[in-house]
């Protein structure tokens, strides 16, 4: 199992509510194939240039350890919620 970071930038539009489920999902999805050592909600924050005409999304930053294989379905899971506009998974 390797350790990995993942930052996802989520629509600012999103209710509190929906960004406790989207914490949620992914902790679960992590989970089945490893294990989430940290969740961070980093909050709002401004962009450095507009993302599907918004200046500033929230940020939620996940430390966890993982098999190489797993990185691929929860990228895949990433790219098909419509809440997040950018997602990066970077391997520590």
């Amino acid at each position: 199992m390797n350790k990995y970071e993942s930052i996802i930038i989520v629509n600012p539009e999103v209710n509190e509510e929906g960004l406790k489920s989207l914490e949620e999902k992914f902790t679960g999805l992590i989970n089945e194939n490893g294990k989430v050592e940290s969740v961070e909600s980093m909050g709002k924050r401004k962009l450095a240039y507009p993302i599907k005409k918004f200046n500033e999304a929230t940020y939620i930053l996940f430390n966890f350890e993982a098999n190489p294989a797993s990185i691929a379905e929860l990228e895949r899971v990433y790219r098909i919620t419509d809440e997040i506009l950018k997602h990066i998974v970077v391997k520590k």
